[in-house]
C-alpha cells in the first residue's frame, strides 16, 4: 500500500507539471513538461541518493568499522520486518541523520560523526528507528519527487515569463498566466513542506513504536536541535534539507522560517512523542 501511495503522488505531481507546461506553453509546454518530468522522475529514482551521498561526503561502514551502529541497526532492522540498508557515516560536526534509495532493498542511512558522538546509544537508536520509518513508508522516495517537482515547477515559472502557446488559441488570458507564473510555485513548495512535515511526525511515532521509548526520540531531537541552532553544516543544500531529521538550516534565521520549513518544529515534534505510549 505505501508503494502505491508513492506512485500515485508521484504521477499526480508529475500530472501537475505537464499542466502547468500546457498553460505556459500550449501544447509544446505540455510536451516539453512530459519529458522533462519522466527525465527527472527516472533520475530521482535510479540515482539521487548516490548523488545526495556523494554530496555529502558520506564514507561507507560495515559491522568491522562500526560494531555498534551495525549492531544497533540489525536489531531494529528484524523488528521492522526490513532488510539491512547500507550504512554511511558523513565527516561533520553538526549532528544529523537521513535516509535514503529507491525502496527496501537500495535503502540507505547516513548519520553524522557529530550524531554519534553526542547521543547515547538509546538516543542513536531512536534516530535509527526514525530513519527506518522513513525507509519503511517510502518517504525519501516521496520526499525526492515532490522536491524535483517542487523546483522543476518554479524553473518552469521563469520560463513563462519568456515564452507563449503557439498559436492564439493556445495562449491563456495573459493575467491568468501571470497569476499562475506566481501561484504555482508557491503552491507547489507548500506542498513539498506540508508532505515533509506530515511525514516527519509519522517517522517520530513509527520510531517510537520500533523501540518501545518515545522518549529516547523526543531527549535526541532536543539535543540535534540545540546543536544545530550553534551550527550550520558544511555542504547543507536547500534541496536536501528535508531528509534530514533535523534541518541542518536551523540556525539560520529565515523569516517566515515556520511557513516554509520542511521540518515541524522540535517543540511540536517532542510534545507529540510525550503523548504517545507502548
Amino acid at each position: 500500500m505505501e508503494q502505491f501511495k508513492t506512485y500515485a503522488l508521484m504521477t499526480a505531481l508529475t500530472l501537475l507539471f505537464i499542466w502547468f507546461g500546457g498553460m505556459i506553453a500550449g501544447q509544446t509546454g505540455m510536451i516539453i513538461a512530459f519529458i522533462a518530468g519522466m527525465g527527472m522522475n527516472f533520475y530521482a529514482y535510479f540515482y539521487s541518493h548516490e548523488h545526495v551521498l556523494k554530496h555529502y561526503h558520506a564514507i561507507p561502514v560495515d559491522r568491522h568499522s562500526a560494531t555498534g551502529l551495525y549492531d544497533i541497526m540489525d536489531r531494529l532492522t528484524h523488528k521492522a520486518n526490513l532488510p539491512m540498508p547500507q550504512l554511511y557515516v558523513i565527516p561533520e560536526k553538526q549532528p544529523n541523520a537521513f535516509a535514503t534509495g529507491r525502496d527496501y532493498e537500495h535503502a540507505v542511512v547516513a548519520v553524522t560523526e557529530g550524531l554519534l558522538d553526542l547521543l547515547t546509544e538509546e538516543e542513536v537508536e531512536a534516530v535509527i528507528a526514525h530513519e527506518l520509518s522513513h525507509i519503511k513508508h517510502y518517504d525519501m522516495l516521496v520526499g525526492t519527487i515532490t522536491a524535483s517537482i517542487a523546483g522543476a515547477i518554479a524553473m518552469l515559472a521563469n520560463f513563462g515569463m519568456f515564452f507563449g502557446g503557439s498559436s492564439d488559441n493556445e495562449r491563456p488570458n495573459p493575467i491568468v498566466m501571470i497569476a499562475l507564473m506566481f501561484i504555482m510555485p508557491m503552491a507547489a513548495t507548500i506542498v513539498q513542506m506540508t508532505v515533509s512535515r506530515s511525514r516527519e511526525f509519522m517517522a517520530d511515532e513509527g520510531a517510537a513504536k520500533m523501540t518501545g521509548h518515545p522518549e529516547w526520540l523526543a531527549s535526541a531531537l532536543m539535543k540535534l536541535d540545540n546543536y544545530a541552532r550553534d551550527m550550520v553544516m558544511h555542504d547543507a543544500d536547500p534541496q536536501t534539507a528535508h531528509m534530514f531529521i533535523i534541518n541542518p538550516f536551523t540556525g539560520k534565521d529565515f523569516s517566515m522560517k515556520q511557513l516554509f520549513s520542511t521540518h515541524p518544529s522540535t517543540e511540536q515534534r517532542v510534545k507529540r512523542l510525550k503523548t504517545l505510549k507502548w
